[in-house]
C-alpha cells in the first residue's frame, strides 16, 4: 500500500486519520507542523502528501511550493477548514492536486489517494529539461520560461498545463482531459480556472507572433509553433 505522508497540526485529528489509514493497510508517516512534515519529505519520499493548511512554522501553502520545489508529480491533497474561493486557487496554482474541506469522512480520503496515485500510474516519457517552444525556452523542472535573457518564474499548474500543451503541439489538448488531470473533475469552476490558466501562457508567449494558443470550440485548446 502507498506510503503516505499525513501533516496536520491537530494532534488528536492526526492521530485519528493515521490510524484509520493504517487499519486499511496504508503506511502513515505523521507530522505535527509543516516544518516538521518538509523534513520528513525529504528523508522518506512518501508517494502521496496530506497537509493541513493552517499550521504553525509552515503553513500547507508553503509547504506545497517547497515540495514542489524538489518533486514536480507527488500528490498533493489539502485538508482545510477554509473554502473561499481565492484559497481554493491558490491552492492549485501553488501545486496542490486536491482539496478536502473539513470534516471529512476516512473513506473519501481513500478514494481521492487512490484517484491521484492511479492518475500518476501513466507516467510520461523523459523530457529534456529545457524545451524550445518557438523562440522560447521552457524550463519545466525549474518552472521557468525565457526570452531573450528574460525570465518567467511560472506556477506549478501554469508549468504543467504548458508541458502539456507542448506534448499535444500542434494537436489538440482536450478541455475534459486536463480538467481531470490537473485539477480533479471538469466542473464548471474548474472549467473557469482552466481559462485564466490559457489567458496567462498566452500572455507570458506573447512575444513570439509565431506561436498561438487557439481555443478549437467545444472540445479543448490548441498549441500552435
Amino acid at each position: 500500500m502507498p506510503n503516505v505522508l499525513l501533516i496536520e497540526d491537530e494532534v488528536a485529528l492526526g492521530m485519528i486519520v493515521r490510524d484509520s489509514l493504517e487499519v486499511r493497510g496504508f503506511t502513515v508517516l505523521y507530522a505535527a507542523d509543516g516544518e516538521e512534515g518538509y523534513a520528513l519529505f525529504r528523508e522518506q519520499k512518501p508517494d502521496v502528501v496530506v497537509a493541513d493548511v493552517m499550521m504553525p512554522r509552515l503553513d500547507g501553502f508553503t509547504l506545497a511550493e517547497r515540495i514542489r520545489q524538489a518533486d514536480a508529480d507527488i500528490p498533493i491533497i489539502f485538508l482545510t477548514a477554509r473554502s473561499q474561493t481565492a484559497d481554493v486557487v491558490r491552492g492549485f496554482e501553488l501545486g496542490g492536486n486536491d482539496y478536502l474541506k473539513k470534516p471529512f469522512s476516512i473513506d473519501e480520503l481513500i478514494v481521492r489517494i487512490k484517484a491521484l496515485l492511479n492518475r500518476n500510474l501513466g507516467v510520461r516519457p523523459a523530457m529534456p529539461d529545457r524545451l524550445p517552444i518557438g523562440r522560447y525556452q521552457f524550463d519545466y523542472l525549474k518552472q521557468k520560461l525565457a526570452f531573450n535573457g528574460n525570465e518567467i518564474a511560472m506556477s506549478h499548474r501554469e508549468a504543467e498545463l504548458l508541458k502539456r500543451l507542448y506534448e499535444q503541439r500542434n494537436q489538440v489538448l482536450e478541455r475534459s482531459a486536463v480538467l481531470l488531470e490537473l485539477w480533479g473533475d471538469d466542473s464548471f469552476f474548474n472549467g473557469r480556472s482552466l481559462d485564466v490558466f490559457i489567458t496567462r501562457l498566452r500572455r507570458y508567449l506573447k512575444e513570439d507572433p509565431q506561436i498561438q494558443i487557439v481555443n478549437v470550440r467545444g472540445v479543448g485548446y490548441k498549441l500552435i509553433v
